[in-house]
């Protein structure tokens, strides 16, 4: 099987441009028509032919970008780097914005709408990791390498590509590196360029995510917490009998997944997770605050509701029952951080009969035009959401990744990993590896069968 994601990637770019209409989830001929149409022009040809040929190019470059760190909020770095590339790639204007995104403009023939065609900056390692890219064989080992650093390298070889094949197009095409993806970040550089008076962008397709199985073209929405306990603290044993900050954080932990438990095992698919913890000075001390983050998900509005609704009644229950057993001193206090909301778009399933769910018309012309693409390039596919960069007005669309990476994931207990490549199902976070066979910076093969 032939290199394809630089080419999926590149007509996707292609196929976002024209608009037409569809009332109906099965395919179209039109749909199919028009991209047999659009791979069969010469420069589509032309220009598919230089994203081979950009192979090498591509892996030095994506080298190059994993090993300039850019942990979240501190993306300027690679930023400027890859700010350099697109100028470098051909791009008409390029600038970075006042929340830290980088734009490059290659300007279409007057259309009047605007495309998008992206990946993210930020990885999800913090500051002093260390980002060295190693190779193994046909395996390339670094934190980020796939998350997202293959996506910047695709969206840097399309560019060049459809320069290098003069491939002109009705609308403007903007090449952008966005801020804020991972962690914390909140999706920052996502909602500053739809902010309200922002210039509009009418369609994103983004680079991100393991295999070639999935569109996804729908937004996960989600809500995160930091709940801090606090106390007066004290010694273990001269202090015993005062409230423990540690004990009310655990005992809410328990009661929020003992509620959870039985709202995520029916109707819509709905996540908890505490991800993180800390607090406390030493073994022997009573601690003075206790601290936990916690992230929830659902495919539905109405379900994440319902669940972080638990989760604040859970933790007040928490404070009520640690409070009881207070012998002596101040009772605990509790403060809840909302630091993360990510929204919802397009959340009525694809499967699902309703038309009517606000800009489920886009989305459905797109999974027309995408799933067009992929039919006449004979690639299985199927709908998905995503709880990165996809919300109100933009579509996300997963690739492969480049290579075959290893992208390390750094845990207190030692290295975890998370599998990338171009395998359905290769996506884990664990101590071990799954490996992607390498081919092109934009591609892949499948590995023969033994």
């Amino acid at each position: 099987m032939r290199a394809r994601t630089g080419k999926l990637t590149f007509i996707a770019v292609l196929a976002a441009l024209p608009a037409f209409s569809a009332t109906a989830q099965t395919i179209e001929p039109e749909y199919l028509e028009e991209m047999e149409v659009l791979t069969a022009r010469q420069g589509v040809r032309d220009a598919l032919s230089r994203v081979e040929a950009l192979d090498a190019w591509g892996m030095d470059r994506l080298v190059e970008l994993t090993e300039i760190p850019a942990p979240p909020f501190m993306e300027a770095l690679r930023a400027a780097r890859f700010a350099e590339l697109l100028r470098e790639a051909g791009a008409d204007s390029v600038w970075i914005d006042a929340e830290g995104n980088v734009l490059g403009l290659r300007r279409g023939r007057g259309g009047g709408r605007t495309v998008a065609f992206g990946a993210h900056l930020d990885t999800v390692f913090p500051e002093g990791t260390d980002v060295s890219v190693r190779m193994r064989g046909d395996t390339l080992y670094a934190p980020g390498v796939g998350d997202d650093t293959r996506g910047l390298v695709v969206v840097l070889t399309v560019l060049r590509a459809m320069e290098e094949a003069n491939v002109e197009t009705s609308d403007d095409v903007l090449f952008i590196g966005t801020v804020g993806e991972e962690g914390l970040g909140d999706l920052r550089g996502m909602k500053y360029l739809f902010r309200e008076g922002a210039e509009p962008i009418d369609a994103w397709i983004e680079i991100d995510g393991g295999g070639l199985s999935r569109l996804v073209t729908q937004g996960l929405g989600s809500v995160r917490y930091r709940v801090t306990f606090t106390g007066p603290g004290g010694h273990s044993w001269s202090a015993f009998g005062m409230v423990n900050p540690a004990h009310a954080l655990s005992r809410a932990v328990g009661f929020f997944q003992d509620a959870a438990d039985s709202l995520t095992r029916v109707g819509p698919r709905t996540s908890y997770n505490v991800g993180r913890m800390g607090g406390g000075t030493s073994v022997n001390a009573i601690p003075f605050e206790a601290w936990m983050e916690v992230d929830m998900r659902s495919e539905s509005p109405e379900s994440l509701v319902g669940i972080e609704r638990a989760f604040i009644d859970e933790i007040d229950r928490g404070l009520e029952n640690e409070n009881a057993l207070r012998r002596e001193g101040p009772p605990l206090e509790v403060e809840l951080d909302r630091i993360g909301d990510r929204p919802f778009w397009g959340a009525t399933p694809l499967h699902s009969p309703d038309s009517t769910h606000p800009g489920r018309y886009g989305r459905v012309r797109r999974d027309h035009h995408l799933g067009a693409l992929l039919d006449q390039l004979q690639h299985p596919h199927r709908p998905g959401d995503s709880g990165h960069n996809a919300g109100p007005r933009r579509c996300r669309w997963e690739r492969s990744r480049p290579w075959r990476m290893v992208d390390q994931r750094r845990r207190a207990s030692g290295h975890s990993a998370r599998a990338v490549g171009p395998r359905r199902g290769s996506g884990v976070r664990g101590r071990h590896s799954l490996r992607a066979v390498r081919t092109t910076c934009c591609g892949w093969k499948r590995r023969p069968q033994r």
